[in-house]
């Protein structure tokens, strides 16, 4: 079987421009810009109260705004928090807000930044019936 030279180079020429089309470069330098700077989580309820747990990832100290608000605005809780690699746990009230969605709304003055958090709760009820052969 006899290889066309020409067609090779066009075919070599052809996956060499696909393969660098396609692919990405790596930033070495792209200055942690993914890294996330807070982090709030659900971690149980207290005494049928829900908690969560505010993780504020800062290396450098800093001065944090932290405001709870239902879905019509109103105000259930802020406070401010100064200092570095902060952690927090909130105990929220339910009969305070009930099912509406609550919006945690997050500020550094330092680094001129926001972050908002929506908390949605919901309840399902399961009930399972399972039936096994004993013999």
């Amino acid at each position: 079987m006899k290889i066309d030279s020409k067609n090779f180079g066009k075919l070599t020429i052809a996956a060499l421009a696909l393969t660098l089309a396609f692919t990405a470069p790596a930033m070495a330098n792209d200055e942690g810009k993914d890294d996330p700077k807070t982090e709030l989580k659900f971690i149980g309820n207290m005494e049928n109260q829900p908690v969560f747990e505010l993780n504020l990832a800062n290396k450098v100290e800093d001065e944090y705004t932290v405001t709870f608000r239902d879905e019509y605005g109103n105000i259930l809780f802020t406070n401010k928090f100064k200092g570095a690699g902060i952690s927090k746990k909130f105990m929220l009230k339910t009969e305070d807000f009930g099912d509406t969605a609550l919006n945690v709304i997050v500020r550094s003055k330092n680094g001129n930044t926001t972050e908002v958090y929506s908390i949605n709760r919901s309840h399902s009820y399961v009930e399972q019936t399972q039936v096994n052969k004993v013999k």
